[in-house]
Order: C-alpha cells, then structure tokens, then sequence
C-alpha cells in the first residue's frame, strides 16, 4: 500500500457512519459488495480474546454461484509485513538481535559487495521503509524462489541506494524480504518456516502461503482484477513470487488473522501476548517523520480513544485491511477477492459499519 493510498484510506475512515442502523451483519456486507461491485467481501470485529462478530456476502468466483463463508481463506497480502515484524521481536525479547542492528554486522557474508550506505541500513529502517532500498525488484521471476532471498538481497544491496538510510520514506518489499532474511539467518532456515514455528503456532494460529484454493476449483475465493474480472486460474502459484514471502504472501481465515490482531491487542494493554509489553510499545511506535511503526502504519482516530495501527494488503488480486484500537480493546478486519480501489472502497466501507457496529453495542 503505497503512501497515496494510506492516506486515502485514512480519511475514508475518520468517522465511521456508515450503516449505523444495519439489523442484520450480512445486510451490510451485501450493501457493500453491490455498491462497490466486488464479487465478494467479508469482515469481522476483533477483540482481546480473537474474533467476535464475522460476516460475508458474494460469490467465489464472478459468474459462478458457489458463495463465500466466514471461513474461507483470504490472501493477506501486506498484512504479512507486521507478522515478520513480530517474528524478528522474538529474536529481540530473546537477547539475539536489536532494532538497531546494522545489515553489516548481521549479513556480513553477503554484503561483500554492498556499497557503504547499504552495509549501515539498520534493521528498525528496513522495518519502517527508511532503508533507502527499493519498492520491488525489476524482474522477481529471475529469482523467484523462496530460498532466492539471500542472493536477492547480495545484488540489491550492491546497488546505489534510492535514499540515505534513514533519511526517506520509502514503501519496500525489497526491506522486509531482506528483514525475512535476516530471521532466516538467525533461525537457521526459511522464514516460511521460521514464522510458522515462532508466530503462528505460539498463536495456535492456521496460516499458509501463496494464492488461494485448488487450481480450477472454486473450493476458495478465486482471485480478480481490478475491474473485477477472474483471473485465469486460481491456487497457489497466483500470486507474487515465493521469494517476495515476508513482505506479503500470507493466506489465512478471518478467525486466523484474527488471533494476531488480537496479540497485538492484548501486547498493547500489557496483557499475555507472544511479545513484552515493551516490545509491542516499540513495534507500535511510529517514526515522526513517516507514521510507520514495525508493520503498522499508525494514526490518531477519536473513535480509538488516540492511536490506531492499520494496514492494507493486495498482491493486485486481492485486497485486505485491519484497523486495531489499542486504548479500546478492538479492531476491525475486511477483506475481498478482488485487488484495485474498488475492492479498497468495498472493504473501506466494510470497516466503517463494523466499527460504528461495535460501539453501538458498547
């Protein structure tokens, strides 16, 4: 999600009042899925304890008749960024790395090559897109695999930077695949593996990776365009490449996701979560100059009673977003089969009546 984008998104949501009236969960999701023309759309509130409230209305797949469910799987696209995020604070809160770390000092194999500004980017740069490296590769499919990463990161950091570490916003796939692979030096093997072993399962938390689905069946929301269209086939293998992983390529049910937001949650309280209290404070910290933290950007909302952590995720097929209220206790999550601004709009819309929704009931 890139800063135009973010700031769209965050206007769209300053006063949730949409709906205010909506009897029934479904009703709304219907509104917004005919009023956006989006083939699906679905959403939940979230809680300290996970999912509270979910709803969906449309179909799989435009032009087919097999609805969506509460619990089928969506991509999270960009959501990943706060789940790596949290996978390196548990080598932190372990004493094995620190924020301020520089990629010299933790790749040093294969930073031989790298100009002197990429040997000093640190790992809280790379995490706040202030790494001064760039947005995405020029071409993914020349090394597309997941275990590319580590020679991805050699070449790009053999480059000029864009910008001085720390000196410019710079939104980077290319930062949180190099952070991914940071926690796979650390971990000792993949990051697929390194998250699923230190964020999802500590969670009790079902996640997996890619697109959606079995390829030529509707057993999942099959993925579309922006104008709404379905995209030739469906599964695993569409979506961006496997090498891109820890900067967005996650998949997970609403209940899922679901349980992360509601760490984030309770971490933020000072409740039992996979991180210290502490290190939730520092992961939800915004640097002032950009409002982004570790994987959240972060705003000010009077319905939040102050801060918000939010995020949207789309691989262009897809479209996802979570808005978190730490000093509230809850959060809103929505998603769609669709990537584009009409997707964004749909679950935008989304957003606003759970979130009017659940104060109504307070």
């Amino acid at each position: 999600m890139n800063r135009r984008r973010f700031v769209q998104l965050t206007a769209a949501l300053g006063a949730p009042a949409i709906l205010r009236g909506a009897a029934e969960p479904d009703s709304l999701f219907e509104t917004m899925r005919k009023q956006h023309a989006v083939p699906a759309v679905a959403g939940a509130i979230v809680t300290v304890d996970g999912i509270r409230d979910s709803g969906c209305a449309g179909v799989r797949k435009a032009g087919g008749a097999t609805p969506v469910t509460t619990t089928d799987l969506w991509h999270l696209g960009s959501m990943t960024k706060a789940m790596t995020a949290t996978l390196l604070g548990t080598f932190v809160q372990q004493g094995r790395l620190k924020w301020e770390a520089s990629l010299g000092d933790l790749l040093p194999d294969l930073l031989t090559k790298a100009t002197p500004e990429a040997k000093r980017i640190t790992l809280w740069q790379l995490l706040t897109h202030r790494s001064g490296l760039p947005a995405n590769r020029g071409q993914w499919g020349a090394m597309p695999l997941a275990g590319s990463r580590a020679e991805i990161v050699r070449a790009e950091c053999a480059k000029p930077l864009l910008s001085e570490p720390g000196s410019t916003f710079l939104y980077s796939n290319v930062g949180y695949m190099t952070a991914g692979v940071i926690a796979e030096r650390l971990g000792g093997s993949l990051w697929e593996e390194q998250i699923t072993k230190r964020v999802f399962e500590p969670l009790k938390m079902e996640a997996g990776f890619g697109g959606t689905g079995t390829p030529g069946k509707e057993d999942q929301p099959w993925p579309h365009n922006k104008e709404g269209k379905p995209m030739p086939n469906n599964g695993p293998a569409m979506d961006n490449p496997p090498s891109l992983g820890p900067a967005g390529t996650c998949h997970a049910r609403l209940a899922e996701y679901a349980k992360f937001a509601a760490d984030h949650l309770r971490g933020a309280a000072g409740g039992k979560a996979l991180l210290t209290p502490a290190l939730y404070r520092e992961l939800h910290e915004p640097v002032p100059s950009c409002g982004y933290a570790g994987g959240w950007h972060v705003a000010e909302r009077p319905w939040a009673d102050g801060k918000v952590l939010t995020h949207a995720g789309s691989n262009t097929m897809n479209y996802f977003v979570a808005w978190l209220a730490p000093a509230k206790g809850f959060g809103v999550i929505a998603a769609c089969n669709q990537g584009g601004e009409h997707a964004a709009a749909a679950c935008d819309g989304v957003c606003s009546a759970l979130i009017a929704q659940y104060r109504k009931s307070l």
